[in-house]
């Protein structure tokens, strides 16, 4: 028994060691399996407690969802109640909606119906009228051809700048004050003489502007081109400046101004803008360049002067007239003062005359209040009392 069976970790051990380790084990494994016997017995109560548990718990839940599933359906119902009961008031609802909504629609449909046949009618009077405007478009067109051929001619230019001068003095000037085409002394003769009131001197107004230049320079392509028409410019109103100062200042017979109309407004722009030198040569020989809307405005700063002086007329006049007026209004109050001395006189008259007559009614009065004596047979007037008491004496 003492003997080495074998040998662990370097010691060696002997059969009755061995036998014992043995016995040992397989107590332990025995005691393991007891154990483990015990603890699945356990374990299998305790799931099969569980499981009881679950159960348990399964059909209370089951009892709940019963329960719940009952709860349910009678809510279904009732709800199902509710809904046929709403479904019917939407039904009557969207019906007088619908009917409501048919209304409107209708009459909407009607009075769109309406403004869209007032709409087409409108739409077809503005077709006229937009008829009516192309056909006058057609015509200023056609008239704006004639006029670019009136322009195309230097006679029928200075016709037309001459015809649009006379139209603006016209519709602003009485013709008293102005002549077109009058013969001065030396024998020239202005396209218009403009005479202000207080001033024998005319103011001359020329009409021929030259255009030929400024058609050269808008037609103009290059820069030399360009120059040679500016150039042309110039040197045409310079010298046409020059004309109108020699030939139409006149001491004591026109003024000492004279204006060039441009018959242009974009033509007067340009020359402003790009020909600053000759308006400067201009004003220098005492010669204003003016468009038509300036020339409108110098003919109606004229009307004021004309106007002012007529009115200063007639206030002479109107003051002469007054001054009349006060002599017959003195005269008036002489005779006035004359006839109320004779109506002084007249209420002095009757005066006297109501005095007299009021002395012929008091004597009348008293004889008719006289006494008769019926024994003598003579009145006893009291004027002749004095008489009776005499003759009595006697």
């Amino acid at each position: 028994m003492t003997e080495i069976a074998f040998t662990l970790l370097d010691r060696p051990v002997t059969w009755a060691q061995a036998a014992l380790g043995f016995g040992v084990s397989t107590l332990g494994l025995l005691l393991l399996l007891a154990l483990s016997a015990w603890r699945g017995s356990r374990r299998r109560a305790l799931e099969a407690l569980i499981a009881a548990e679950r159960a348990r718990e399964t059909d209370d839940k089951v009892a709940e969802m019963n329960r719940l599933q009952a709860e349910l359906t009678g809510r279904m119902q009732t709800m199902a109640e509710i809904l046929s009961t709403r479904q019917g008031d939407l039904a009557r609802l969207v019906a007088d909606r619908m009917e409501g909504l048919r209304h409107q629609v209708g009459q909407g449909l009607e009075q769109n119906v309406r403004q869209t046949t007032e709409s087409l009618g409108k739409l077809q009077e503005r077709l006229a009228v937009i008829d009516s405007a192309q056909k006058n478009l057609t015509s200023l067109t056609s008239e704006v051809v004639t006029l670019r051929d009136v322009l195309s001619n230097k006679q029928a230019r200075g016709a037309y700048g001459q015809g649009r001068m006379e139209a603006i003095i016209r519709d602003g000037l009485p013709g008293a004050f102005f002549a077109f085409q009058p013969q001065l002394s030396n024998g020239n003769r202005p396209d218009c003489l403009v005479t202000l009131p207080g001033d024998g001197r005319g103011l001359v107004i020329d009409a021929k502007f030259p255009l030929e230049s400024f058609t050269q320079l808008r037609e103009a392509r290059g820069e030399e081109a360009r120059k040679a028409a500016s150039a042309r410019v110039r040197n045409d109103v310079g010298v046409h400046v020059k004309d109108i100062a020699e030939r139409y200042f006149l001491p004591g017979e026109t003024q000492d101004l004279a204006l060039l109309f441009v018959p242009s407004e974009s033509i007067y722009a340009d020359l402003h803008e790009h020909f600053d030198d000759v308006i400067q040569k201009a004003h220098r020989a005492r010669i204003m360049i003016v468009s038509p809307s300036l020339l409108a405005l110098a003919i109606q700063l004229m009307q004021s002067l004309v106007r002012d002086a007529r009115m200063r007329e007639e206030a002479q006049v109107i003051q002469s007239e007054v001054g009349k007026l006060l002599a017959d209004v003195r005269r008036l109050a002489e005779r006035a003062e004359k006839l109320d001395q004779h109506f002084r006189q007249a209420q002095d008259d009757v005066a006297g005359l109501r005095t007299s007559a009021g002395k012929i009614a008091s004597r009348g009065e008293r004889i008719v209040a006289l006494d008769f004596d019926e024994a003598k047979g003579e009145p006893t007037l009291p004027f002749a009392e004095g008489l009776t008491l005499k003759k009595a004496a006697e």
